[in-house]
């Protein structure tokens, strides 16, 4: 079995280092101008992995702030997923080409299954499926509408399809530095048989090793934002502890 893995994260719009209260445009705390300053600062705490988002190019449905992230990618040495913006086979090619290990696919996912099915069958494990829940159900376009599928249901199915790979946000514990939801998120695991990757939530060390404690259920790591820029988490010290 892989290591549990942390992912630092680093939401990128309009090329600053920022993050968002439940997927709130309106309500942004900007954190740093350079998201490259921000990535080297994480990969020397030993994570192995960063995951980027481009929220400019989620809400725009299109590829914004994606010179940075490549940029990154480019430079450092720790592998790099990102999502935000991805709509075509075009943008994952391009994201892929330029070094970056793992695209996740959100909205898109939910509205083409048949082209999320397609992509997985050519990227395999380079494509990972983001599902965005609110109350059990899918979320899509930047957290701005919700859709009537459950998480576990397009799970399933995208599974079937050969992912390998899922990041669980629960829309409701995003930024709210109040735990994640573990029920939701073992569920998931348990009903894919895939990797989980956590999101949302993480406010305590606690909270990291809680979550680790799932991985012979699927549970494979864990997503940490704001609790890092508050310096609620020490990176190092979850690097060490997990």
């Amino acid at each position: 079995m892989s290591k549990f893995e942390l992912y630092p994260a680093i939401d990128i719009r309009g090329g600053k280092c920022v993050r968002l209260l439940q997927g709130d445009y309106n309500k942004e705390t900007v954190y740093g101008d350079s998201p490259f300053d921000m990535a080297a600062k994480f990969e020397e705490a030993g994570v192995s992995w960063i995951h980027m988002v481009d929220l400019d190019g989620a809400k725009e449905k299109k590829r914004i702030n994606d010179r940075v992230i490549v940029e990154t990618a480019k430079q450092l040495s720790v592998n790099i997923q990102v999502g935000g913006g991805i709509r075509s086979e075009e943008d994952i090619a391009y994201y892929i080409e330029n070094g970056i290990q793992r695209v996740i696919l959100g909205s898109v996912a939910v509205q083409h299954p048949e082209f999320a099915k397609e992509m997985l069958e050519k990227y395999k494990e380079k494509i990972a499926i983001g599902l965005d829940a609110r109350d059990g159900r899918v979320a899509v376009n930047g957290w701005l509408e919700t859709s009537d599928v459950t998480a576990v249901e397009l799970g399933k199915k995208m599974a079937d399809f050969g992912a390998e790979t899922f990041i669980f946000t629960d829309i409701a514990k995003d930024g709210m530095l109040e735990g994640p939801n573990i029920k939701a998120i073992s569920e998931l695991a348990e009903a894919t048989g895939k990797n989980v990757i956590a999101s949302g939530g993480v406010s305590k060390l606690d909270d990291v090793k809680e979550l680790a404690k799932h991985q012979n259920k699927g549970v494979s790591g864990v997503i940490i934002g704001k609790a890092l820029y508050t310096g609620k988490v020490d990176l190092m010290q979850a690097v060490r502890e997990v």
